[in-house]
């Protein structure tokens, strides 16, 4: 492995939670987080450390530990993490376990204007991170730019979108996060001779090295560092109304009456730009509604939330010249600057603008009161889009540095603001956090990101579960795309009800596009329309288990979608499978992304046996499988032992309740113990599972000499009633009449469908009153 020649040490202390390495060139401080994280920071003689991080949320835990010094080397071990400093020539190396996990190849370099930390990699590991790109599960042999920039009509490949995150995990579960926030290049074995590399203008020389024994925890342990989303209202699992864009409350109303009249489910409709303008072009920065076309917006929102339809509008950063607010914005300043200290205007797409300056409080404060103003109409959720920002010359000056040290953190600092501000001005309720663009860590401001301008294509398409999948593992779980593509007017029916149906398996379902093709299914031909019907009526029937996703990734950082090396991470030849992925731990989902597929090839993961979700086919695991694919919808299968909690359909959230579930479990001889659980609360009150205002219904089962156990009881928060439920269990691959079935111990009624093979049990669970099913198989 490479290493420094010219750096030597030259003084060791041992700080009460920090280790200093005084160099001939600076200065190391080694700083445990956990007994899974330490950071590393080099700061060059010359500089003072910069302590402040945009990403990190946790507070190092003062773990202990123990510096062993030796004459040619030292090692820092913080429970099973330890970091060995060669003395000569100079290398730093972390190990998890005894096992090593990366090492420092000339650690800290400045070299033709750039600032460099370069690392030394295995030759078989594969990279992932870097934050939102279209290249292929692993990301190895890719230099990469820091630079958030949008990427218009993307398809099968992408260097450059709206998050560029300096985050990059490895097959041999580790993490590294380059805490830095300036712009630069992420170099991932470019040049194949085994070299990791960080490239910046400037700022901290700081990362963090993670570690973890799965990757749920390893992901789990890099949300901890930079913070868990909170959960969104319940209604962001819901189907959203939305296109670019609705011109008029005449032609909202219109749309949302289809929805009703067909009974296609329906939660929020979100407003593009007309809201505050006739026009595309030079209206940005208005920021309030045109009269002439929303004469009466307060009962218009008003209108559709007694239909229990949410009203979320679209914001944008930038503040025209001709728009409105230009003169205002301007007298406050509240814009961004030329070295000179006046507002820097510049042309970009939609006109001559400004920039607002959301790093100076001023602006914040601005920006916050229009947010608070229009919620005080009844606005329920905000986008907030072209936050890259867009166009960001580099001679802009921000309250806080310039245009290219703030850049890749101005989506980030925008989500903040207004997270910031509920937490301040209507600190019970939830916000509702659409953007295009942020950081490592956007998650813990609530941000929900989406995967930008793809083209409306087949090609488009199949880049969209690596997306998601990717952003997933770097905490920002909700990546989702404009369900049917978003860039061009291609008609494509059967392109649009494959990726509706993916939409499903995805967290938001949101079909959005240029208006030209319509992205809402009521507006669709009548087979399309009843095909994306039973898709968004499959969302609204899983919302039990989906809202249960929401939750664990919460608690746990656990991501919705999780690429299939979660459960083989040993298995090569699923470093780079994208195209099948888990739906939270029980489902394993395979969109159609070609046209006119006719059968699809599935690996079933090992550890488990699988059932086709609407035949009940089985499906032994670690097998290979082709298999006929139909209209109707995509490939879905559940693990064997799975406990699928479902509703019926409702209209919308407003109506959601699980006093009447249906709570799937599929059964199979391979399983002799299982567990499951439905988080319940009221869907809009943040922290209410720290605040006690929670249910937690919990399920397991057992299954010896012929009988299944099925066991329900619950959890309660300490400031929350529970409530009796009519529970019918479906016991899935009952391949034969059972000779009894016993509620608490009592013979009860049953339907067992021969055909189907599925057994039937209601069961009336009453208010915390555990109940345990019986179900006794003929020897």
């Amino acid at each position: 492995m490479a290493q420094n020649i010219n750096r030597t040490i030259e003084s060791i202390t041992d700080k009460a939670n920090y280790l200093e390495i005084k160099t001939n060139d600076g200065r190391y401080l080694i700083k445990p987080y956990s007994d899974k994280i330490i950071e590393t920071s080099f700061i060059p003689d010359g500089e003072n450390f910069d302590p402040a991080s945009h990403a990190v949320v946790m507070v190092p835990s003062g773990i202990k530990h123990k510096l062993t010094v030796m004459s040619g080397k030292l090692e820092y071990r913080v429970a099973e993490m330890h970091v060995s400093i060669n003395k000569s020539p100079f290398q730093i190396s972390y190990f998890y376990k005894g096992k090593p996990l990366l090492s420092e190849k000339n650690g800290y370099v400045k070299k033709e204007g750039a600032e460099i930390l370069d690392f030394n990699l295995d030759a078989s590991e594969a990279l992932y991170g870097a934050g939102a790109r279209a290249l292929g599960m692993n990301r190895r042999g890719n230099r990469l730019p820091l630079y958030n920039k949008a990427h218009y009509g993307y398809e099968e490949r992408s260097e450059q979108m709206n998050f560029a995150m300096p985050l990059v995990f490895s097959s041999k579960m580790y993490g590294l996060h380059f805490d830095n926030a300036p712009i630069g290049y992420l170099d991932l074995d470019s040049k194949k001779d085994k070299v990791l590399a960080y490239e910046t203008i400037s700022g901290r020389k700081t990362y963090q090295v993670i570690a973890g024994d799965s990757w749920e925890e390893l992901v789990g342990n890099y949300t901890n560092l930079t913070g868990k989303q909170p959960l969104p209202p319940r209604w962001t699992f819901g189907n959203f109304a939305s296109r670019f864009g609705y011109h008029s409350e005449a032609e909202a109303r219109s749309v949302l009456d289809k929805f009703e009249m067909e009974q296609i489910p329906v939660d929020a409709i979100i407003f593009d730009l007309y809201w505050f303008g006739k026009d595309i072009k030079g209206t940005l920065g208005n920021l309030e509604f045109d009269k002439d076309n929303f004469p009466d917006p307060k009962k218009m929102i008003s209108d559709f939330a007694d239909k229990g339809v949410k009203t979320i509008l679209i914001t944008e950063p930038f503040i025209l010249t001709t728009s409105g607010k230009w003169g205002e914005a301007v007298q406050k300043n509240i814009l961004a600057t030329d070295k000179n200290g006046k507002p820097f205007t510049y042309d970009f797409y939609f006109g001559n603008t400004g920039l607002i300056d959301i790093f100076n409080p001023p602006a914040q404060d601005w920006l916050w009161n229009i947010y608070k103003n229009l919620k005080s109409e009844g606005v329920a959720g905000w986008w907030g889009d072209l936050g890259e920002p867009e166009v960001h010359p580099s001679a802009l000056q921000h309250k806080t540095g310039s245009a290219d040290q703030m850049h890749n953190i101005y989506g980030h600092q925008w989500a903040k603001l207004i997270a910031d501000g509920y937490k301040k001005e209507f600190p019970g309720q939830r916000p509702f956090i659409l953007m295009r663009s942020g950081y490592s860590g956007s998650q813990h401001y609530g941000m929900i990101p989406w995967s930008g301008d793809v083209n409306r294509t087949w090609g488009g398409l199949r880049s969209q579960p690596e997306i998601a999948l990717q952003m997933g593992m770097q905490g920002m779980a909700y990546m989702h795309s404009d369900l049917g593509g978003f860039a061009g007017a291609n008609l494509d029916d059967e392109l649009y009800t494959r990726w509706l149906q993916y939409g499903v398996f995805q967290p938001v379902f949101r079909p959005h596009a240029q208006e030209e093709v319509a992205s809402e299914p009521v507006l669709r031909e009548q087979k399309t329309k009843e095909l994306a019907k039973a898709a968004i009526q499959l969302r609204y029937q899983l919302l039990p288990y989906n809202y249960t996703l929401a939750f664990d990734n919460n608690q746990l950082g656990v991501p919705f979608m999780r690429p299939l090396f979660y459960a083989e991470p040993a298995n090569q030849a699923l470093f780079n499978v994208a195209d099948t992925y888990f739906w939270g731990n029980d489902f394993l989902v395979h969109p159609i992304m070609t046209a006119g597929e006719k059968e699809a090839s599935i690996y079933f993961p090992a550890k488990n046996n699988w059932f086709d979700f609407y035949t009940d086919q089985r499906f032994k695991g670690g097998t290979t499988q082709s298999l006929p694919v139909v209209n109707s919808h995509i490939p879905v299968y559940v693990r064997a032992g799975a406990f699928i909690p479902m509703i019926n359909v409702i209209q919308n959230t407003t109506a959601y309740s699980t006093k009447s579930l249906n709570l799937h479990y599929y059964h199979d001889a391979s399983v002799t113990k299982s567990s499951g659980k439905l988080y319940e609360d009221d869907g809009e009150t943040s922290s209410a599972f720290e605040k006690g205002r929670y249910e937690l219904l919990e399920f397991s089962s057992t299954f010896a000499a012929q009988q299944l156990s099925l066991h329900l009881g619950n959890r309660l928060g300490r400031h929350v009633d529970s409530i009796d439920r009519k529970v019918t269990v479906c016991v899935h691959n009952v391949s034969s009449k059972p000779s009894a079935v016993k509620l608490n111990q009592r013979a009860i009624p049953f339907v067992w469908d021969t055909q189907k093979k599925q057994l039937n049990i209601m069961v009336d669970w009453r208010a915390n009153i555990a109940q345990t099913v019986t179900v006794q198989f003929a020897h």
